[in-house]
């Protein structure tokens, strides 16, 4: 089973409702779960937690993946999204448990390779989850998504305007890609950020997820 660092509710009694960071390519969950800490004060009911990708990053032998990359391979998305999933919604189904929580109280913040992971396991549920927060990311397999289960939570995708990892087209694409499987997407783009998470992106990404899981 997969893991990594937590955050218990700030306001110190059991959590009301949940968040789970997924990671990007070459990092682990330590690089997110500080973005717990600066949203557990406007979210003191919430627990967070940041699981480590299962594999060692073949370009970052530091770091974890979720999938391996090569970036020649058109088809390595979806392939890779689609062999993560399973170990992924095991770790979904334990960790909601542990704090009593459904996917109605439960959403998905996804970074890079781990928005990748977040639209695609998180809209494949038999339940769908309260949100989906996406940062410079992009949709691994729409056709998959638009075959799947009917599972339409709000989705925020925010993308950096300068992103030279996955560029900006991606953010466009994907919103494509959900609108064709009738799953609305609101989007926001950071100007001159790369790929990266700039502040009005953690300020939007709170007021979401506020929202969402109110």
């Amino acid at each position: 089973m997969i893991d990594g660092p937590r955050l218990e509710p700030a306001a110190g009694g059991p959590a009301r409702s949940l968040v789970i960071f997924l990671h990007g390519y070459g990092a682990d969950g330590n690089d997110l779960i500080a973005i717990g800490r600066q949203w557990a004060g406007d979210m003191p009911d919430t627990a967070f937690v940041a699981p480590h990708a299962p594999e060692a990053c073949s370009m970052a032998p530091v770091g974890r993946q979720w999938f391996h990359l090569t970036l020649r391979d058109p088809g390595e998305y979806a392939r890779g999204v689609a062999a993560a999933r399973p170990e992924l919604d095991e770790f979904f189904d334990a960790e909601m448990a542990r704090h009593g929580v459904d996917e109605s109280r439960t959403a998905l913040v996804g970074f890079s390779q781990g928005t990748m992971m977040a639209l695609h396991a998180g809209l494949l549920r038999d339940k769908g989850f309260a949100g989906l927060l996406g940062y410079s990311g992009l949709l691994a397999d729409p056709d998959a998504i638009k075959a799947g289960p009917s599972q339409k939570p709000p989705i925020l995708l925010i993308h950096g305007e300068q992103d030279d990892m996955i560029p900006l087209g991606a953010l466009f694409a994907a919103a494509e890609g959900l609108g064709a499987a009738d799953i609305p997407a609101a989007w926001h783009i950071s100007k001159g950020i790369g790929h990266g998470i700039a502040p009005d992106g953690l300020e939007l990404g709170a007021d979401f997820l506020k929202r969402v899981l109110r």
